[in-house]
């Protein structure tokens, strides 16, 4: 398969991803979106590496699935925390952070 076919799938979730951060208002329909975003720059990042020849980006699509982990479990936690204080999922309920 051509590179430049995995670059334009990347470029089509990354779309799909920001249009879902954009538009939706559920904290957990924001979360898959921003993750799907980061999976896109993933593709990207392996994919430009194997164009080049070089495992750099290989590396660096790793480490963005490290900081991803972290940011699932930290992020969840927060999600978990407002439904229980406010009874909603909606990015309009947390807009005040005091509980």
């Amino acid at each position: 398969m051509n590179p430049v076919n995995y670059l334009y799938l990347a470029a089509l979730l990354f779309a799909i991803g920001a249009s879902g951060v954009l538009i939706r208002r559920n904290v957990i329909v924001l979360f898959m979106c921003i993750e799907l975003m980061l999976n896109a720059c993933n593709l990207a990042l392996v994919t430009f590496s194997r164009m080049h020849g070089n495992l750099d980006g290989q590396i660096v699509a790793f480490f963005v699935m490290v900081v991803a982990a972290a940011e699932v479990v930290v992020g969840l936690a927060i999600i978990v925390s407002l439904f229980r204080s406010r009874h909603s999922a909606s990015v309009d309920d947390a807009s005040l952070m005091k509980l």
